[in-house]
């Protein structure tokens, strides 16, 4: 899936999707030869496209959202005489790597964690049509002059955020030597030179093991101390080693006995603070730039690194890398069975929020607001022009209580009322609700 060498960026982005409009529903009448007054043949209209989140497993990075970040699927079709259905709008698709986290930008809820190809969410749902006079043809009413406005799609801020999925994550202080390592075990080429944070991005390369085996490694830009609060660029880049299965902590040799050891441990206290099972992984610690040290000091680093799992390497000319790629390959944890079979397709989406019948009323400055899902899409979905539409929205509002919770509020005959997008002039109805009809 992935190229033998590339070059990652793993930047989050936030971005606007609304969903489509539903198509509006019609009124008409049959109209035939002979028959005068003709039944009710208005059609509905069709749902609008949902905004829908797909795994692509070519991509690798979020690059392609950073000149567009507002979408909106496309509105359903209106309804016909003849009692012919608008069509059904396409959903917008939007691309993604394997690893996105998806998060809504408001609350911060976690919407999906996309971390297998076949994987798609919904994260926000298209209006449904409205319905054509057709549909409301009763044993009281059998010529409805009404029909419904389409239901709004649902509109929605989104954090897109990629967690690097890689087999082996490279990590150490900066100037340890992860990228130049990186480069003389696959054929990545990531940028290298002798100052700290050369690696400002992840970078990926792949190595192939003897069996022609595939491992994915990822080469962490330098943790420094502090990094699990943030410091530097810390937070952003450990999260890029939570899904690894094995860590290479690549530490520079040449700097002395005493220096290398804390390096490590200062790298392993910003995993262990930073949790997420870092310190859990298994770990093969590489003492790097031995060309730079004479043998003796390469055995007394050695026997100082805690572990069994150790490799002396100097990526700068290769020299022991065959040893360490046999070390990786020995002892590398099999990947997950969900991982290595092929899944079925699953889909995540959010709730539709147009379920809610709840409400609230609040006043603003002498204007009363009422707010919920369900009472929003009705004013929503209703024909302010239409007399017989109006009288049928006023029997619901007062049928679902929104009208004795006005009042209840301190709400008089004349004072404004807001409900979504719409304003209206209260004037109650003192008769007893009834049931109004579908």
């Amino acid at each position: 899936m992935l190229p033998r060498s590339d070059r990652f960026s793993f930047d989050d982005v936030t971005i606007a999707v609304t969903a489509g409009t539903g198509g509006r529903g019609v009124t008409s009448f049959h109209r035939e030869k002979y028959v005068p007054v003709g039944f009710p043949d208005g059609g509905d209209g069709g749902r609008g496209g949902n905004i829908v989140v797909r795994v692509d497993a070519q991509l690798s990075t979020l690059d392609h959202f950073k000149d567009h970040r507002i979408f909106r699927a496309k509105h359903g079709g209106a309804g016909s005489r003849n009692n012919c259905h608008g069509a059904n709008a396409q959903d917008l698709q939007l691309r993604v790597p394997p690893g996105t986290v998806i998060r809504d930008a408001t609350s911060g809820l976690l919407i999906a964690d996309l971390d297998h190809e076949n994987v798609t969410c919904i994260v926000a749902h298209g209006g449904r049509g409205g319905r054509g006079n057709a549909k409301f043809v009763n044993s009281r009413r059998q010529a409805p002059t009404y029909s419904e406005l389409g239901e709004p799609g649902e509109d929605r801020r989104i954090e897109l955020e990629l967690k690097l999925i890689a087999d082996v994550g490279l990590i150490g202080l900066p100037n340890a030597g992860k990228s130049t390592l990186l480069a003389a075990l696959t054929r990545a080429h990531p940028v290298i030179a002798s100052y700290p944070f050369t690696t400002l991005r992840p970078n990926l390369g792949v190595l192939y093991g003897p069996r022609d085996e595939r491992v994915v490694l990822a080469d962490v830009p330098g943790i420094i101390e502090g990094a699990h609060v943030g410091v530097g660029l810390g937070i952003e880049f450990l999260r890029h080693v939570e899904r690894t299965r094995m860590l290479l902590h690549v530490i520079d040799g040449s700097v002395g006995r005493d220096e290398a050891l804390m390096a490590l441990s200062t790298v392993e206290s910003e995993l262990r603070a930073y949790g997420h099972g870092l310190m859990e992984k298994p770990h093969v610690i590489v003492v790097n730039k031995t060309d730079l040290m004479d043998a003796a000091a390469v055995e007394e680093l050695l026997a100082a690194v805690p572990g069994a799992r150790t490799a002396a390497i100097a990526a700068a000319d290769g020299s022991g890398c065959d040893k360490l790629v046999d070390l990786i390959m020995r002892e590398l944890p099999a990947r997950p069975a969900a991982v290595t079979q092929a899944i079925e397709e699953r889909i995540y989406e959010l709730p539709h929020g147009a379920a809610s019948s709840e409400f609230a009323v609040s006043s603003e400055e002498g204007t009363y607001r009422v707010a919920g899902a369900e009472v929003e899409r009705r004013v929503a979905m209703t024909d302010m022009n239409n007399e017989e539409a109006l009288g049928r929205l006023q029997r619901w509002l007062r049928y679902r209580g929104v009208e004795q919770a006005l009042m209840d509020a301190g709400c008089t005959e004349g004072e404004t009322v807001r409900i979504g997008k719409q304003e209206f002039i209260f004037y109650p109805d003192h008769r007893d609700a009834v049931r109004p009809d579908a």
